[in-house]
């Protein structure tokens, strides 16, 4: 960002101080430090991790608490700083003064609009870890290519952000690629993130599967839900259950390929169906099959409620549509959303995890339209 002395810098820093003083509000400190001390207090029970779910959980949530305080107090004290410099520049009117003040506004500005993001993920289950599931559509062979290729950019913006993953389960097609594949993020506000990526992503290339060179379209469905945890009190009858067990496909350790270890649940009253099998023993890979189903049931019912909610009020909206976004390699480059109209013009960056600004305007315009969602 470059800034000349004599830009209106008292008028940016109002409108960072502004900026601030909204996200301040909706993060609340105070309620942060209580918080934190409740979690701290949990934390040192001494029977905690004799449950390491509930342990995990708590620790996480410690975590992210304390992690959003320091960020608030951290970008307090930036600002201040920067009033400061504005000051001297102001009284000195040296041109080192006023490129160190532009400096650090270019530096603030990114970080501020990041914690803005934060406060707009506002459903009530945006603070959990996400369960990802991609799906090959139409396009034969390119689709199934083109579900790992997604597989590949969800890992990597993960792997950008420090966020643990962990693949449950991956279906692998006959010739290329994947016919299905489902993924934890284990992060705070994962499925906050990740939310605005479910729907129908389309991309259109140069086969490298087809001898004559031309042009395909493909499709791959991306799902994403809330990881479920202990409160959700989601009970599943055992009646309602169908399960079958079978032997693992694809690459993977030594158990895989040699036992009948992999599992698939199906739902019977709502017809949902899970497979895993990336686990090692038959009983791990039903555990998180279970949490898998679970979640799902979780949004299904949440949607339900608010089906009959909006249903009440006179208020039936359509949802966004399958389609939500086209990444374009040929005859031309370019990666749009098409519900924010956010355009990127490198779709090589995109697929190689850089996904941030595509996710922060599906987060904007969701907001925007005050979307009801899980």
């Amino acid at each position: 960002m470059d800034f000349m002395p004599g830009d209106d810098f008292p008028t940016e820093l109002r409108n960072l101080r502004q900026s601030f003083a909204t996200i301040r509000q909706v993060s609340d400190p105070d309620g942060l430090r209580s918080r934190i001390a409740q979690l701290e207090a949990t934390a040192a029970l001494p029977g905690l991790w004799d449950q390491p779910d509930q342990a995990q959980t708590v620790t996480s949530q410690l975590s992210h608490a304390q992690s959003t305080l320091e960020k608030l107090t951290t970008m307090q004290r930036r600002i201040d700083d920067l009033a400061v410099l504005v000051e001297l520049a102001e009284e000195t009117d040296d041109a080192t003064a006023w490129a160190e003040v532009a400096s650090e506004l270019a530096a603030i500005k990114p970080n501020l609009a990041d914690m803005e993001i934060r406060t707009l993920m506002s459903g009530q289950y945006d603070p959990r870890e996400a369960v990802v599931t991609i799906r090959s559509g139409a396009g034969g062979v390119d689709a199934a290519d083109w579900a790992e290729m997604l597989l590949r950019m969800y890992l990597r913006w993960a792997e950008r952000h420090g966020y643990a993953t962990r693949v449950l389960d991956i279906s692998y097609a006959e010739e290329a690629g994947i016919k299905s594949a489902t993924f934890e993020v284990n992060a705070p506000y994962a499925y906050g993130r990740l939310s605005v990526e479910g729907g129908t992503h389309r991309l259109v290339r140069i086969s490298p599967f087809d001898h004559q060179a031309r042009r395909h379209t493909s499709f791959a469905a991306v799902e994403v839900i809330p990881q479920t945890e202990a409160t959700d009190r989601i009970d599943i009858p055992e009646a309602e259950i169908k399960v079958d067990v079978f032997r693992a496909s694809g690459p993977g350790g030594q158990s895989v390929n040699t036992t009948d270890s992999a599992v698939r649940l199906r739902h019977l009253p709502t017809g949902i169906v899970v497979s895993m099998q990336n686990e090692k023993s038959q009983l791990q890979n039903r555990a998180a099959a279970l949490r898998v189903l679970q979640a799902r049931l979780l949004v299904q019912r949440r949607a339900e409620e608010d089906a009959k909610k909006r249903e009440l009020a006179g208020d039936i909206k359509a949802s966004w549509g399958d389609q939500m976004r086209s990444y374009v390699f040929h005859p031309y480059q370019m990666v749009k959303d098409l519900r924010s109209e956010y355009e990127v013009s490198n779709p090589t960056a995109v697929l190689d995890g850089e996904l941030d600004g595509l996710i922060d305007a599906g987060i904007r315009w969701q907001r925007s339209q005050d979307a009801p969602r899980p």
